[in-house]
């Protein structure tokens, strides 16, 4: 049993963090605890037209973004790793200074400190020179900054590929085998045909 936490912030592209977890929630062997912001409780409702409460289904446990209390902000809680999807410039800011102002700051602080893995999906765009020295600075100690940076090689043929991309990207660096996307082949080549739909969702508890 994997224990991973998704921490979701309000920057744009709640779908990344919608499509993560339900490709997560597809294996049971995954055991998720999830903690969302405020504004980011306001960005799924605007982006994706879905409540929390029901993105809140598809973790295995939740926690208040204020609690810092809860399990996760301790060290002697043992997981496989953490990603924040999407990473506001705020929240990359709040991790970089060391600063625990919320259950998500402190979690990730908390990764950092005890070596496990954390992956940053930071959705900002242009990045001025604050914002490339906390993700330089972060990614100094270690964590994987992957930015929502579509592929095109796989020749993808609608959104929903795009976001199956970006959610490949972030199973790979916590280790989770996926074949959410087409992968780069031999000789600079990738099957040229288009996902079909079932393509997108290999992953499944049957």
């Amino acid at each position: 049993m994997k224990r991973l936490i998704v921490g979701i912030t309000g920057a744009s592209g709640s779908i990344y963090a919608v499509d993560l977890l339900e490709r997560l929630h597809e294996i049971p062997e995954i055991e998720v605890h999830l903690v969302m912001s405020k504004w980011a409780e306001y960005n799924l409702r605007l982006e994706t037209g879905r409540e929390p409460s029901d993105i809140a289904k598809l973790a295995d446990r939740t926690y208040p973004i204020g609690d810092l209390s809860a399990d996760i902000s301790s060290g002697s809680f043992l997981h496989d790793g953490m990603v924040v999807v999407p990473a506001s410039m705020k929240t990359v800011a709040a991790i970089a200074a060391g600063y625990g102002g919320n259950l998500i700051h402190r979690a990730a602080d908390v990764t950092i400190k005890e070596h496990r893995p954390l992956v940053l999906v930071p959705r900002e765009t242009p990045l001025s020179a604050i914002h490339l020295r906390n993700l330089l600075e972060l990614a100094r100690l270690g964590v994987v900054i992957l930015p929502s940076i579509p592929g095109f090689y796989s020749r993808p043929q609608t959104i929903a590929e795009l976001i199956a991309h970006q959610t490949s990207k972030t199973l790979d660096e916590l280790h989770i085998p996926n074949e959410l996307s087409r992968r780069w082949h031999a000789r600079g080549r990738v099957q040229a045909e288009p996902l079909r739909d079932h393509d997108l969702h290999p992953l499944s508890k049957h």
